[in-house]
């Protein structure tokens, strides 16, 4: 039997612009209907595990690297060669094979982890966030203010995952994981000419289809930005007040 499931989904997608607008609103101006990366310490370090999706026992591996303090960890399930077949073909993305290629790295035979220093940006703060899920959406942000300088001249990536926190023991895993259901790519351009009028923003807000089958009250957001050379300048995560 395969460890994970797929379910059907519905489709709805006015309410979402009232959640997009609630995320970019100051945390003042909001109410407990969002999770945002606000008063959350910084991150040092990005641990990005990938298991391909052959690889059942991968899962459930002892080896596992964790994540100690002050490290934030997303895991990629990669599209085996066994398609539909495979046994964690239910929560694979194709967002892991293009994270794959943006990293210049290979589909692991079995899994692979990788581990990226965040620098630090003096000044700037990114901030994640989202809101609640509507039918099979939800809405998400990610912003970085104000503008560094080291920016101005170059052309950064920002990447904004929506995960599926599962905490140790969930399908027999030996720790706790940050599944990605599904990831925004972005393109921030400091070189842009602006007119006196207009004003430059590192932000980014859209709407992000829940995958089926995902626990909905697990739901985060995972973001970070690298310049490019692909070193992470910062990064950020969600966390939601019960």
């Amino acid at each position: 039997m395969k460890p994970f499931t797929t379910a059907a989904s519905t489709l709805a997608f006015a309410p979402l612009l009232a959640a997009l607008a609630l995320l970019a609103q100051p945390p003042a101006a909001q109410a407990q209907s969002f999770c945002a990366s606000d008063g959350q310490p910084r991150p040092v370090q990005l641990m990005e595990r990938f298991i391909n999706a052959n690889c059942e026992s991968c899962w459930t591996d002892p080896a596992t690297p964790i994540a100690g303090a002050g490290v934030i960890a997303l895991d990629w399930v990669v599209p085996g060669d066994q398609g539909d077949d495979a046994p964690l073909s239910a929560v694979a993305t194709r967002d892991a094979l293009a994270r794959l290629e943006a990293l210049g790295e290979r589909v692991p035979a079995a899994a692979s982890s990788r581990s990226h220093p965040v620098k630090a940006l003096k000044g700037a703060t990114l901030r994640v966030a989202h809101g609640l899920p509507l039918a099979d959406y939800v809405g998400a942000s990610i912003e970085l203010k104000p503008i560094p300088a080291a920016a101005r001249q170059q052309v950064w990536t920002s990447w904004l995952a929506l995960v599926e926190a599962l905490p140790a023991g969930t399908e027999g895993s030996p720790t706790a994981r940050n599944l990605v259901r599904n990831l925004l790519q972005s393109t921030w351009d400091g070189r842009k000419k602006l007119s006196i009028t207009e004003q430059n923003r590192f932000f980014e807000a859209r709407s992000m289809n829940i995958a089926p089958a995902a626990d909905r009250n697990r739901l985060r957001v995972i973001g970070w930005v690298e310049d490019d050379k692909g070193q992470v300048l910062a990064a950020a995560q969600s966390r939601c007040e019960r």
